[in-house]
C-alpha cells in the first residue's frame, strides 16, 4: 500500500525506482518503473513518475502525476496523466489509466484514440484492434475505423484489415486523403506478395521497403532476420550493395547515376555503389531522375549540418529516383523510408567508426578510420561477399530467391512517398537495452 505519510512507494520494483531516483538515475528509475507491470498501484507509479518527471524538467508529467497521487480516482487526472505519459514518451505508463476511464466512459472517442496510441507506441496493435473493435458501434470512420486497419495490418490480421478498408468511405475531411492513400498501398503490396510470410515480406507490406539481407544470427532467440548490436564491415556492405544490383534488374529499374549524400558514410558507400552499379557517382540533387541515392545510415545523415534539407528533399520521390540505405535502425526509424535496406539493426558501428577489438585478451576501442573517402570505398568493392553462416537458425536466403522477390514486387515497388514507418509490424524481434 502507498503511505501517504512517508510520501514513498512500497512495491518492490517501485521502491527499486525510489532508490534509482535517490542516486540520480532516472532512466534506471524509469526502467524498474517498466519492470513493476500494469498491475502496480497507479498512485505509487505516479509518485515516482512525479520525481523523475521533475529530476527531467518536465513540468507537465510532474503536474499530472501530483494531481493523480492527490485524487486517483478522478477521470480527468487519470486521463491527464496517461496523456502526458503519451506525450513524454512513457506510453506504457500511460495504458492502465487510459484503460480504467475507457471502461468506465465506453463512449467517449479522445480516451479511446489516445489509448490507442498508447498502444500503438509500444506497438501493441493486437490490443489496440481489439479496443477499437470493441467500440465499432460508436467510433467515427475517420480516424477510427482507418486506425482499425492499421493496427490489423501491424498485427498481420490481413482479413480484418481489408475487411474493415472496405468500409472506409472518402474522408470529408482532405487531411487524410494522403494517410488513406498509404494504407491504400500497404495493402496493395500486400496483395503483390499473396500471403506475407517472414520479416522481408511483412518490411516490404508495412513501409514498401526491399530488405536484401537477413542476419544469420538468433533467429530462432527472437531476432527473426533483424540484428541487434551490430560491428559492421566491408563484407556486409558490399552483400547489401549486390542484392541492391539484384533489386534493380528485377524491378527493371534503369538508374543511370549514383548520388553522393553530404555525409561521410554515405559518400563512402555511394562511391562503392558506383563501382558496383558501374553507374557514375555525382552529387545529390533532390529533383534529380533516374539515379540511385545511396546512405550508409539515414539517422547519420540527419545529423549531419546539410542532413535534414536532404532528409526533406527526400520524402517526395523523383522520377526514377531509388532510395537505397544501408544500415536501417528498427528501434529508431529514420524520418523518411528507403525503398532498399541492406540490414536492420538496433545499433551499428559503421566499418570506418570507432570499433572495439581485442589486443592479448584486452577489449579496445580502436580509432575512426580517417583515410580519404575513396580507400573504404575501394575496400568494400574487394571484400568477399560471401554469406555468414550465422548460428544455422535461420532460413536459407540465396540469392534466386531474393531475385524471385524483385520481381513479385516489380508493379508496387517505389510508389507514394517516403513516410516514416513507426512500427515493426507483425514480424517482432528482441529488443535490448
Amino acid at each position: 500500500m502507498f503511505s501517504r505519510r512517508s510520501r514513498r512507494p512500497k512495491s518492490a520494483d517501485l521502491v527499486k525506482a525510489w532508490e534509482c531516483l535517490d542516486s540520480g538515475d532516472v532512466p534506471g528509475a524509469v526502467r524498474q518503473l517498466r519492470a513493476a507491470g500494469e498491475d502496480a498501484p497507479v498512485v505509487e507509479v505516479a509518485l515516482v513518475v512525479e520525481r523523475a518527471a521533475r529530476a527531467a524538467g518536465f513540468d507537465d508529467l510532474a503536474q499530472a502525476a501530483a494531481a493523480l497521487v492527490a485524487r486517483p480516482d478522478h477521470a480527468n487526472n487519470l486521463f491527464d496523466f496517461g496523456y502526458a505519459c503519451v506525450e513524454r514518451g512513457l506510453s506504457f505508463l500511460a495504458i492502465p489509466p487510459l484503460r480504467t476511464v475507457l471502461n468506465h466512459n465506453p463512449g467517449a472517442p479522445a480516451v479511446l484514440r489516445e489509448l490507442v496510441s498508447a498502444y500503438e507506441r509500444e506497438e501493441r496493435h493486437q490490443e489496440a484492434m481489439t479496443e477499437l473493435a470493441r467500440h465499432e458501434d460508436e467510433f467515427a470512420d475517420w480516424p477510427d475505423r482507418y486506425l482499425l486497419v492499421y493496427n490489423a495490418l501491424m498485427a498481420g490480421e490481413l482479413d480484418t484489415a481489408r475487411r474493415q478498408h472496405a468500409r472506409l468511405p472518402e474522408p470529408q475531411d482532405a487531411q487524410w486523403l494522403p494517410t488513406r492513400d498509404r494504407q491504400t498501398r500497404m495493402l496493395e503490396r500486400a496483395a503483390a506478395l499473396g500471403e506475407p510470410s517472414g520479416l522481408r515480406d511483412w518490411q516490404y507490406v508495412i513501409g514498401g521497403q526491399v530488405l536484401g539481407t537477413l542476419s544469420p544470427f538468433g533467429f530462432a532467440a527472437g531476432m527473426a532476420g533483424r540484428y541487434a548490436w551490430l560491428q559492421d564491415s566491408p563484407e556486409l556492405c558490399l552483400a547489401g550493395l549486390r542484392r541492391l544490383a539484384i533489386l534493380l534488374a528485377g524491378t527493371r529499374a534503369d538508374p543511370r547515376s549514383v548520388s553522393l549524400l553530404p555525409d561521410r558514410g554515405s559518400r563512402i558507400l555511394g562511391l562503392a555503389a558506383a563501382e558496383v552499379l558501374d553507374l557514375p557517382a555525382v552529387p545529390f540533387e533532390p529533383d534529380r531522375p533516374d539515379t540511385v541515392v545511396v546512405a550508409y545510415d539515414l539517422n547519420e545523415l540527419a545529423a549531419h549540418p546539410s542532413g535534414p534539407e536532404a532528409i526533406g528533399a527526400l520524402f517526395e520521390r523523383a522520377p526514377g529516383q531509388v532510395l537505397h540505405e544501408h544500415a536501417s535502425c528498427w528501434t529508431d526509424t529514420p524520418a523518411v523510408t528507403a525503398d532498399s535496406i541492406g540490414l536492420l539493426h538496433q545499433s551499428v558501428v559503421a566499418p570506418w567508426g570507432e570499433r572495439l577489438r581485442v589486443e592479448n585478451g584486452e577489449a579496445e576501442r580502436a580509432a575512426a578510420d580517417e583515410r580519404p573517402e575513396e580507400e573504404p570505398a575501394a575496400e568494400i568493392v574487394r571484400a568477399d561477399a560471401t554469406p555468414e553462416e550465422g548460428d544455422g537458425e535461420g532460413p536459407a536466403d540465396p540469392d534466386e530467391a531474393f531475385a524471385a522477390f524483385a520481381e513479385s514486387v516489380r508493379d508496387s515497388w517505389l510508389t507514394g512517398d517516403r513516410a516514416r514507418v513507426n512500427s515493426s509490424g507483425p514480424v517482432r524481434s528482441a529488443r535490448f537495452a
